[in-house]
């Protein structure tokens, strides 16, 4: 396909895609199962060449001098590639929506009303970096019954374009239209301008991105977005907690990995155990080269932490920086989630279940956790086999976007010859 014009090109792409859309919606189960089956196959056995391409997406992205979270996201390994080729197996395991009828309810005049989950029909998914959305994106895709229009960021060009190969041989494989998934084939920003206006062919827009990203994507896009804009996320460590069980779920939520958006960019600590908990936790952060800010109470109690400003308060670092703030009670914790999150997802320690209820109903997050680290805000942790993103939306979808998420539902009537009267 010629790729030099983009908007005749972004055109072919777009007609291909709703072409294809219509015979996803009504492939069976077995077909879609097969398909996967057969992408997971086929990434495993080209292990060496996705290596060989990310190998020369790395090298490009360091020559250009991009950030360590970027390199991080941007690179792949023989782990992350087993899990990718899991990930679609996961997703062939998981229960195929699409026809489940539901809510069916007799009706006075004899008729039978319900719902029924159909597909949404063509996704564009818009992202940067991490090479496993293309996998992950096209496997729950297809599991719902969509066609995808994947357009990943020019950084992980060559990755894409290999995974995009492994997809492509599972749906012939499976005899399913190679269409069903297409990975935009030019790094051109013309082709996302193009991509986010084709209200004739795509059907849900999903960025998975740098705040610039999504901003862009929502304000020019004419199609519905799914979104999130950031992941600040916080720990509230309770005066009622396990400060062994606590100090592990703070560690591990910053440090386990830092360019995440489920990764904690504040910690809040209940002023009564402060003197108790900071001064251990605080040496694990500095040992792993972790810069600290606080609000001047935590800063009184840890010589080596800067003084946080009101936009630290505000920030996603995606990097080895963390606020910390001592606050007086439950109360204070909440109030400054609620002033500064970003309604990722949030965590409280705590042994007092009381505080357990009001924390759940209090805040208002996608993923609100109780004693356990905001790192498993992750579909495939979720159970879903994959994630299509985290939305911070409230209508549609929210928290991570599996199969159910890329589906709609349309009411559907049973009768017997009845006629309204």
């Amino acid at each position: 396909m010629d790729i030099t014009n983009i908007k005749v090109y972004m055109q072919a792409v777009g007609q291909n895609a709703r072409a294809a859309s219509r015979l996803m919606a009504k492939a069976d189960t077995a077909s879609k199962n097969q398909a996967l089956i057969a992408m997971a196959e086929a990434i495993r056995c080209d292990e060496k060449n996705l290596l060989n391409a990310n190998t020369h997406d790395l090298e490009n992205a360091k020559a250009k001098g991009l950030g360590s979270a970027m390199i991080d996201r941007l690179a792949l390994s023989s782990k992350s590639i087993a899990s990718m080729a899991d990930g679609l197996l996961q997703i062939a395991a998981l229960s195929d929506p699409i026809g489940e009828m539901s809510d069916l309810n007799y009706r006075p005049s004899g008729i039978q009303v319900g719902k029924m989950r159909v597909p949404l029909g063509v996704i564009g998914i818009i992202y940067e970096a991490r090479p496993n959305v293309t996998a992950d994106a096209a496997g729950l895709c297809l599991k719902a019954g969509n066609a995808a229009i994947l357009r990943g960021g020019s950084e992980a060009m060559h990755s894409n374009q290999a995974i995009a190969a492994c997809v492509k041989e599972g749906l012939r494989t499976a005899r399913l239209p190679e269409t069903a998934v297409q990975v935009i084939e030019t790094s051109d920003r013309a082709a996302v301008g193009e991509l986010i206006t084709m209200k004739e062919f795509v059907d849900i827009i999903v960025p998975r991105g740098g705040k610039g990203l999504i901003e862009r994507i929502s304000n020019e896009a004419c199609i519905p977005v799914i979104k999130h804009l950031d992941g600040i996320c916080h720990v509230y460590i309770d005066d009622q907690a396990d400060l062994e069980k606590a100090i592990r779920i703070a560690d591990n939520a910053k440090t386990q990995r830092y360019g995440t958006c489920n990764t904690m960019e504040t910690l809040l600590v209940h002023e009564g155990i402060a003197k108790q908990v900071l001064p251990p936790l605080c040496k694990i952060y500095l040992d792993k080269g972790v810069e600290l800010r606080g609000n001047k109470a935590a800063c009184a109690i840890i010589p080596q932490m800067k003084l946080a400003t009101e936009e630290d308060w505000r920030t996603e670092y995606l990097a080895p920086i963390l606020n910390i703030g001592v606050v007086s009670d439950l109360d204070q914790a909440i109030e400054h989630i609620t002033i500064y999150g970003s309604q990722h997802t949030d965590a409280i320690v705590t042994e007092n279940y009381s505080h357990v209820r009001r924390f759940l109903r209090e805040v208002d997050s996608s993923s609100v956790m109780v004693n356990t680290s905001t790192r498993f805000a992750d579909g495939f942790e979720y159970g879903l086999g994959a994630e299509i993103g985290i939305s911070t939306d409230k209508i549609h979808a929210r928290g991570p976007v599996g199969l159910e998420g890329l589906t709609s539902q349309k009411f559907i009537v049973l009768g017997d010859g009845q006629i309204r009267q």
